[in-house]
């Protein structure tokens, strides 16, 4: 696989729920309310890590401008999200995206157990820092953490940081269909069966 410079240097600037719900000053009860009752937010400019969305910030910031009643955007909190991702840059489609995993993700790419094992991992030192903190979930693109591989087998005592390659190649061309990558239902859609 080619990597493109761009995502290679920088990254894709995104906001989860939290940041999506202070970019209009509103609680992120309320992003989940724009998509379950008011059907004026999707995931079509989306990525899903981990079971949760991720928009593209260039989507978010134009948001406002195209519901029902125009919601302000807050241009300070937008600068302080450029300002925290950079060095980044504007995707406006999510197959600009470079593959992006969060810690479902690799806990399947390195067949590991458990997610505790990655955050302790993380921890310590042994594994990267993630490249994103968005709604309290790390995420990171993909290609550093295969790069860094063989260091974590070389390091690794308990665990053995083993890639699987199925699970690798599924990351990389945007079939993966494994742990995180759909939105699993809470509450009461939780017991109900999907139609």
């Amino acid at each position: 696989m080619t990597v493109d410079t761009e995502s290679a240097i920088r990254k894709p600037y995104l906001v989860g729920r939290i940041e999506f719900a202070a970019l209009y000053d509103v609680k992120p009860l309320q992003v989940s309310q724009w998509i379950s009752r008011d059907h004026t937010l999707d995931y079509r400019y989306a990525k899903i890590i981990s079971g949760s969305p991720y928009w593209l910030l260039e989507f978010a910031r134009q948001f406002g401008e195209t519901t029902p009643r125009k919601r302000h955007l807050n241009e300070t909190e937008l600068a302080r999200l450029v300002k925290e991702q950079s060095p980044g840059y504007w995707a406006r489609e999510i197959d600009q995206l470079p593959p992006l995993v969060g810690q479902s993700e690799v806990a399947a790419l390195f067949q590991l157990t458990s997610s505790a094992l990655l955050r302790n991992a993380v921890g310590t030192g042994r594994f990267r820092p993630a490249d994103y903190t968005l709604s309290g979930s790390p995420i990171w693109r993909l290609e550093p953490v295969v790069e860094d591989a063989p260091v974590l087998q070389a390091d690794a005592r308990t665990v053995g940081w083993k890639i699987d390659e199925e699970v690798l190649a599924a990351l990389r061309n945007g079939s993966y269909d494994g742990p995180g990558s759909r939105i699993m239902p809470r509450g009461k859609a939780a017991g109900q069966t999907p139609k």
